[in-house]
């Protein structure tokens, strides 16, 4: 007796399910999953200090009591109330570099992202081998410093004479799939 034409379909389809995952029953839901019964806890409910009643109401406008009157250099100084940076901060300053300025944040985070990305594998750029050019036009930095010399050495403006760009080269298919 010759297996039916269903039955042989079936049977590959079984042994990649089975191969799937190691625990097929559990994945296809027909073994129960229980709560460690250690995990459960209760939480107490909550309830009002008795102190609450003793704090003292809030005066619109006055300053809150949890926020220190002066900040150091690190913390930046609020209003004129700040009390002048001790020489031990200054010097902690000064050994991390100086002051930084009000775009520190997007600076670190422009940074993280770019540390975040690794360069994408070559799955990704067989996939997503279509990319857009990147905005504005690039500025060729040797020749533009030494523009920048020529004009400061003659007396000229920063601003006479042409910025010189990078032109971009042209790549092959592979050239552009393999990143070189």
């Amino acid at each position: 007796m010759t297996p039916s034409r269903p039955s042989l379909l079936a049977l590959p389809l079984m042994l990649a399910l089975a191969g799937c995952g190691g625990d097929t029953a559990r994945n296809l839901g027909f073994l129960r999953d229980p709560p460690d019964e250690f995990q459960v806890t209760t939480r107490a409910p909550l309830s009002v200090p008795p102190s609450l009643g003793d704090l003292p109401p809030p005066t619109p406008g006055a300053p809150r009591p949890q926020e220190s009157r002066s900040a150091g250099p690190l913390l930046g100084a609020r209003g004129a109330t700040a009390a002048a940076p001790s020489g031990a901060e200054r010097a902690l300053v000064a050994q991390a570099g100086g002051p930084v300025g009000g775009n520190i944040r997007r600076q670190v985070d422009e940074e993280s992202l770019r540390l975040d990305r690794p360069d994408p594998s070559v799955v990704d750029r067989l996939m997503f081998w279509q990319s857009a050019p990147p905005p504005g036009i690039a500025v060729d930095p040797t020749r533009e410093a030494q523009r920048l010399r020529e004009n400061a050495a003659l007396g000229r403006e920063t601003t006479e004479g042409e910025t010189p760009i990078v032109q971009p080269t042209q790549r092959n298919a592979l050239q552009r799939l393999l990143g070189n």
